[in-house]
């Protein structure tokens, strides 16, 4: 079983597209699987998943666009937590949340304090993210936090825990819907050694029987870490 499972949600757009909706449906459609694949992941006993939301590119996308995501942001935050509470889910939420409204800012905050307490499963959410602005980030925190050290004394492990995802473990499996194949700049650090998965589903259409041939196909996995095996 995977101990973290991240995901890329692609394909809202397409998905009403495809059914001569608004891009709004469409996003409204993912937001709604959300809570099937955050609750399939816990009944399964994966302990961390994360999920790109919105990414650092993502503000280039229209001005109505960007709003309805903003708003559906919001109208989640306000209506799951109680939902999160009742099934053990702790929220997280990892990006530059500087450039939201403050009223944003102010739920987030609310959120992430009143789950707090949940042990069942930490869910991250990814929001105005991107793999390179994190390791970045990690580097200036560091910095900030070692004022008097040069950057040739840090390490790996030390730069890991000012990432965003500070103490989660490592990607274990990224799944990538809406038949692309790349990683988009997403989880660069922590899914260094992250085993692959990726489906023409569409994310409104990605179901619980697909997440869980996910996780059978990465039992089946050998992994090494970059170690030798016998052939």
């Amino acid at each position: 079983m995977p101990q973290h499972i991240a995901i890329i949600m692609d394909g809202n757009r397409r998905w009403a597209k495809n059914r001569f909706l608004p891009t709004s449906l469409g996003h409204a459609a993912g937001a709604k699987q959300v809570r099937e694949i955050v609750k399939a992941c816990a009944e399964m006993g994966v302990p961390y998943l994360s999920l790109f939301a919105f990414s650092t590119e993502n503000w280039k996308r229209p001005e109505d666009e960007v709003s309805s995501l903003m708003g559906l942001f919001m109208s989640y935050l306000q209506k799951e937590v109680d939902n999160m509470n009742g099934n053990g889910v702790r929220l997280k939420v990892a990006g530059d949340t500087s450039r939201f409204a403050p009223a944003l800012q102010e739920l987030i905050a609310k959120a992430e304090r009143e789950t707090a307490s949940n042990t069942r499963i930490t869910l991250t959410v990814c929001a105005n993210y991107g793999g390179r602005w994190d390791m970045v980030q990690a580097v200036k925190a560091w910095q900030k936090a070692h004022p008097d050290q040069s950057l040739q004394s840090l390490s790996e492990e030390g730069l890991s825990a000012y990432l965003s995802t500070d103490g989660a473990p490592e990607v274990d499996l990224l799944i990538r819907t809406g038949g692309e194949s790349r990683v988009s700049n997403f989880m660069l650090w922590q899914a260094a050694y992250a085993e692959l998965f990726f489906t023409d589903d569409l994310w409104p259409d990605f179901s619980k029987k697909r997440l869980h041939q996910a996780v059978e196909w990465f039992a089946g996995r050998d992994r090494r870490f970059g170690s030798s095996a016998a052939l």
